[in-house]
């Protein structure tokens, strides 16, 4: 039950995220444009000026939470727990700013042993390691020497006054180091939309972007080196160590072992910058750099959430507490790389702003031109090619009646109409049928009969069907399915019924001396009938099917007038 709930839910959300996309705005609406832009504004109205103003937009405000991450030289715990805030802004339908605010908090530990931290203050005054003295003469249990030559002894050597003998594994504590590190983060940065100009689709309902920035980040780094007691893990260390090869393959059950015997005080400050760095409120600061990408999807009007990976590097390696090569034994070395922030999250973002569009990320900038093409609104039109003086649909090359009162209905040659042929055209006749025996009529079309018995019961005498110059429809092959010219034929036809609304069609076939043809041609017949009724929508009682009516070649379907 449990599985379905979830299926549905992530059904509906894939739903939602499909047909939730931005929205164009009113480019016409002086409100949306800020008082900078309303003199470009004007001009564009006004058409003297190509360009529209650019709109105010919605600021953006957003929340997160993700892991953070530590990438150095002690092997990261994931997951641990990260947070953050923004506020951005856009400046272009490509850039725009945000102030991002990072909290984190990460922790690791490392599976293989280290001897080599005597230069550590987390570790060496706590654990016996490896330790440089030079000879003066007087130091106890050296070998003779030159005074001022370096040595390599133990805590232990020296504690017990015991002979020099090389250092090895059995007589140095093994420690295994390990960090918690609490980091806030300051930047501002630069974000570019990478996918909001769309040349073959209006809308987006989801970006992608990738960032830039500059800030600051202070930290604290600590490590867990005692006991509750205070004591260290000599005894836990060692054993792990003598137990377990320092392996990859071995790190889930060295790790296990190590968890199982220590607690997570994290007590001890880890190797720091002590006064060489700026301290804010008692945490180290550091100038830090940014960068990261991102994909957000739009789940309403003002909302959306995104997936996002900042990166932050500091030109410092004491982030995770270490910075000493372990197998430059005695004399450590400092390690090569720096360490590096690392926060994946997902975020939680609401548009604000009442009298503005919203963020121009979520706008296709092409918007307004593709749809200004499609259906102008603001464009000066040209003027036509073929003139219409007196604007009735006919073009004067062709048109019978080039100077047609306004409002006058015209016939497919530019002549008002006269339904009943009294000389008055129906837009000023005030009877618009005069029976010819009223014949003739006054200015008004009104005619006067000339005995008053006969317009008791006028004669009405219908109007003429103007159906001339029908086209023939051709069939392929023993096709009877209608091509995309067919189709196009068939509808002007289709017009012209609806012009002529006293006119019947006949669709004429051919006569065929085979029962295969006349079955095909029947078909072709059925074909042109369905087309007109179904998709045109003409009256069934219209259109009348003869399915051997001509002699000539059966691939063709006449199409013929008839009055009703």
């Amino acid at each position: 039950m449990a599985s379905k709930k979830y299926t549905l839910l992530l059904g509906a959300l894939c739903f939602f995220l499909t047909n939730v996309s931005a929205q164009s705005y009113d480019w016409k609406d002086s409100s949306l444009i800020p008082k900078k832009g309303q003199a470009q504004h004007s001009e564009f109205l006004q058409n003297q000026n190509a360009f529209p103003a650019k709109p105010r937009n919605q600021w953006e405000i957003g929340l997160s939470v993700g892991n953070s991450l530590i990438s150095g030289d002690v092997y990261a715990k994931i997951p641990q727990i990260g947070w953050g805030a923004h506020v951005r802004k856009a400046f272009g339908y490509i850039f725009s700013a945000r102030v991002q605010y990072i909290g984190g908090i990460a922790k690791g530990m490392n599976f293989t042993p280290a001897y080599n931290y005597a230069k550590n203050p987390a570790w060496g005054p706590k654990y016996d390691g490896p330790q440089n003295i030079k000879h003066g003469g007087t130091t106890p249990g050296l070998p003779g020497g030159q005074s001022g030559q370096l040595y390599q002894v133990s805590s232990k050597q020296l504690q017990t006054n015991s002979l020099y003998v090389p250092i090895t594994d059995n007589n140095i504590d093994a420690v295994y180091y390990n960090y918690r590190t609490v980091s806030h983060q300051l930047a501002l940065q630069g974000i570019i939309t990478l996918n909001n100009i769309r040349f073959h689709k209006s809308k987006t309902n989801f970006v992608i972007y990738g960032l830039a920035g500059i800030g600051g980040m202070i930290y604290e780094t600590k490590s867990n080196a005692l006991n509750a007691s205070g004591a260290p893990y000599e005894a836990l260390f060692n054993t792990v160590a003598a137990t377990y090869a320092p392996s990859f393959k071995n790190r889930k059950q060295i790790r296990r072992d190590l968890k199982a015997g220590m607690d997570n005080t994290y007590e001890s400050k880890a190797d720091g910058h002590q006064l060489r760095r700026p301290k804010l409120f008692d945490m180290t600061f550091k100038p830090v750099a940014q960068v990261g990408a991102g994909l957000a999807f739009k789940v309403g009007k003002r909302f959306s959430i995104g997936v996002e990976e900042v990166f932050t590097t500091t030109k410092d390696d004491l982030l995770d507490g270490q910075r000493w090569q372990e197998w430059a034994v005695g004399d450590a070395s400092l390690t090569r790389d720096f360490d590096t922030w690392h926060y994946t999250n997902i975020n939680f973002n609401y548009s604000l702003g009442a009298k503005s569009v919203e963020p121009l990320w979520w706008l296709n900038p092409l918007d307004y031109a593709y749809n200004e093409l499609n259906a102008p609104r603001h464009m000066k039109m040209p003027k036509p090619v073929l003139d219409d003086a007196d604007g009735d649909g006919v073009t004067d090359q062709f048109d019978n009646e080039p100077n047609t009162p306004a409002g006058c209905p015209v016939d497919t040659h530019g002549v008002a109409r006269d339904t009943d042929g009294d000389g008055v055209p129906d837009c000023k006749d005030k009877e618009l049928i005069t029976p010819t025996q009223c014949q003739p009529v006054d200015a008004d079309g009104v005619g006067k009969c000339p005995d008053p018995e006969c317009c008791k019961n006028p004669v009405v005498v219908p109007p003429a069907c103007n159906l001339v110059d029908l086209p023939s429809i051709n069939f392929g092959g023993s096709s009877s399915s209608l091509s995309a010219e067919a189709k196009a034929l068939v509808g002007s036809v289709a017009s012209s019924l609806r012009g002529n609304p006293e006119c019947k069609l006949i669709v004429c076939g051919s006569a065929a001396k085979s029962k295969s043809g006349q079955a095909l041609g029947q078909k072709r017949v059925d074909a042109i009938v369905k087309y007109l009724v179904e998709v045109q929508g003409i009256s069934a009682d219209r259109v009348v099917a003869q399915y051997d009516c001509h002699e000539g070649d059966p691939s063709v379907v006449e199409l013929r007038a008839e009055k009703k």
